[in-house]
């Protein structure tokens, strides 16, 4: 019999214990992205940082002592070319995380185009586009592997006041990983995503002073609602989030797949 550290899973291309795992990451120059990328760095993966910015990622990858892409989601050439320069560095990739992500505030009636095109382009349409480059990969060697994308409190809550075109896009990752993940089990690939809530990073500061100017309060008054609305009673940090994907990419998840994993601190329950 085969001890623990020789064991391979289905839905696990990686040997538990190995030390040669590679995660690429996607929107990792910043936020959670940055945060995921140095939790698995701490625990023993070796990081393709990805972002749309390259200088971010660089400086990232740098930090950590991981590899860097320019990545632009939207732009299916620009995912491959930057999955082929991580796996000439680092090998073939274990895991993907799909984590890039936009947001935009207006009340439903104001919403333009532009935005709506935007969000859904980047949020949903990136989630699909870098799916299909990490299954195709997976698929081609034949050993599984592991996806998580970034989908939001928003996928499971449409309530999301001057949210309208974020919550569809959000919406669209549950429903795609969950598509993802039955259409992909058979060749050994786990996919799930998180499903974060109130999140310190620089996204949510645009968004306290976007709903603040809509509320016609202060930031700090939004900042306050978002913690009444969190029964933990604090904000989230990334590192809440990352630590929950690096537990999905990782031997104890080995027999989860499809599931939108909250990690909101209470603020939505289902």
């Amino acid at each position: 019999m085969k001890s623990d550290d020789e064991l391979t899973l289905p839905g696990r291309d990686f040997t538990v214990g190995s030390q040669g795992r590679v995660a690429l990451v996607t929107g990792g120059g910043a936020g959670i992205g940055e945060a995921i990328c140095r939790v698995l760095a701490e625990r023993d993966w070796q990081v393709a940082v990805t972002d749309v910015d390259g200088a971010a990622a660089a400086r990232v990858a740098e930090s950590i002592g991981g590899v860097a892409a320019e990545l632009d989601v939207t732009r299916s050439a620009s995912i491959a070319q930057a999955a082929d320069e991580a796996e000439a560095r680092l090998g073939p990739i274990d895991a993907w995380v799909a984590n890039a992500g936009v947001s935009s505030m207006a009340p439903f009636t104001e919403i333009t185009e532009r935005e709506w095109d935007r969000n859904v382009d980047v949020n949903a349409k990136g989630i699909f586009l870098t799916g299909q480059e990490a299954a195709r990969r997976f698929i081609a060697r034949g050993r599984g592997g592991v996806i998580v994308n970034t989908a939001s409190m928003a996928g499971k809550r449409g309530a999301a006041p001057f949210l309208a075109h974020y919550v569809a896009s959000k919406f669209a990752v549950v429903g795609l990983t969950q598509a993802m993940a039955a259409e992909l089990a058979p060749a050994g690939i786990r996919v799930n995503c998180v499903c974060p809530g109130y999140v310190v990073t620089a996204m949510q500061e645009r968004e306290l002073a976007w709903e603040a100017a809509l509320r016609g309060a202060t930031a700090e008054d939004v900042r306050e609602l978002y913690i009444a609305d969190t029964p933990l009673r604090r904000l989230e940090t990334p590192e809440d989030v990352a630590t929950v994907v690096a537990f999905l990419l990782g031997p104890d998840a080995a027999f989860i797949t499809g599931e939108a994993v909250a990690v909101n601190g209470g603020a939505f329950m289902d």
